[in-house]
């Protein structure tokens, strides 16, 4: 099958955290760890089905700990991680998967861009690692102290998810067996795969001390959930099509205005600048300043959600109506959801595009233009 499975290990028992639990099952801001980490994939579009490899001891924190998640059920992990890894993944055998992301259960913050990098860096290599290049100054110790300067350049810090052909890694995890390599993408190598590396971030560290499991409750403690709203209007004139939430529909008119008049990224980008509290697109983007005279809106738009990035914020979801009596949207609705996602750098099942007509009343009714509202979910620290 050409599926994408997530396989998650929890079967460690994190001897440095203490504590009468593992710590893929210690609270963190009111879910267990492993919970957060389990959600990340779950609602990710690209992910097709979730595995986790426990401790059959942990039967009932991990109850607790997934309970709702339609997960695929949990197999029994190994003496050691590399074990575990491949029992996880013999237990794939009758899906056959054509790729597999294996993740640490203690990193509670896969980031969904993250997994979409990985995933397509699939596509060139049979191996992929989400990763930091090192930026400190890196010494070996010796007896008294610092001893050996030890150059810096090409290094990287592997994290996970590291994502693979799942053919591939199924048989190199078997030829390394008994090796206790440190990690899959080792484990790959070992067996002669090429591995990508792809640019992860710092937030998306393990928890292994009481330092890191506060430091990611801080984390969510700071996130500030926004939400703004957008509203435009474009009347009709002259002309052979429109352009609705950045793709070209033929009509028998097109939308007057300064820019494109694309109406439903107006909107939004009216409601992603509200959310920031940044003014409207007028404030950014004058009709009088001849600059913008026929330009295409998806530039306001990406400037949006730069402004958003800029502040550290995530944007969580977009929502599009568009009030009309023609041209039909249901047709394009997809690739309108699609453009969207691609100007803001946003999974498409994180957009939605809709219609709605007036029942004949007001302009709109009257085929005199079209009217757009947009909403915008904003995370900021």
């Amino acid at each position: 099958m050409s599926e994408t499975i997530a396989l998650v290990l929890a079967a460690g028992k994190g001897k440095r955290l203490p504590g009468d639990v593992p710590k893929q099952y210690r609270d963190l801001a009111g879910a267990p760890v492993l919970r957060r980490a389990l959600d990340a994939f779950a609602r990710h579009a690209r992910i097709d089905a979730v595995r986790v490899v426990f401790d059959p001891a942990d039967a009932l924190p991990y109850a607790r700990a997934t309970e709702g998640l339609a997960l695929l059920d949990p197999v029994p992990g190994g003496a050691e991680r590399q074990d575990s890894v491949r029992r996880g993944l013999e237990s794939l055998e009758a899906r056959r998967p054509a790729r597999v992301l294996i993740h640490d259960g203690a990193r509670p913050f896969p980031d969904e861009r993250l997994i979409d990098r990985l995933i397509d860096a699939l596509d060139a290599a049979p191996g992929a690692i989400a990763a930091i290049p090192v930026v400190d100054t890196l010494w070996r110790a010796g007896d008294d102290g610092a001893e050996t300067l030890v150059p810096r350049q090409g290094l990287w810090r592997a994290q996970t998810p590291q994502a693979f052909r799942y053919a591939d890694i199924l048989a190199a995890h078997r030829a390394a067996a008994g090796l206790k390599l440190t990690d899959d993408a080792a484990v790959a190598r070992h067996a002669g795969l090429r591995v990508s590396l792809v640019m992860a971030g710092e937030e998306n560290f393990k928890i292994t001390t009481e330092s890191d499991l506060s430091r990611a409750a801080r984390a969510l403690a700071r996130t500030d959930i926004r939400t703004g709203t957008g509203f435009d209007v474009h009347k009709f004139g002259p002309g052979d099509g429109v352009w609705l939430c950045g793709v070209r529909v033929p009509h028998d008119a097109t939308l007057d205005g300064h820019s494109d008049a694309d109406v439903g990224i107006h909107a939004l980008v009216d409601a992603l600048l509200g959310a920031i509290g940044a003014a409207d697109i007028g404030a950014h983007f004058p009709p009088t300043d001849p600059r913008w005279k026929g330009a295409a809106s998806d530039r306001f738009l990406a400037h949006a959600a730069a402004l958003v990035r800029e502040r550290g914020g995530e944007i969580r979801h977009v929502d599009v109506t568009l009030i009309c009596e023609r041209p039909k949207v249901g047709p394009h609705r997809e690739a309108m959801r699609a453009a969207l996602a691609r100007i803001l750098d946003i999974d498409v099942a994180r957009v939605s595009v809709k219609a709605t007509t007036t029942e004949g009343l007001g302009f709109a009714g009257r085929r005199e233009g079209i009217a757009a509202q947009a909403a915008a979910t904003v995370a900021l620290p």
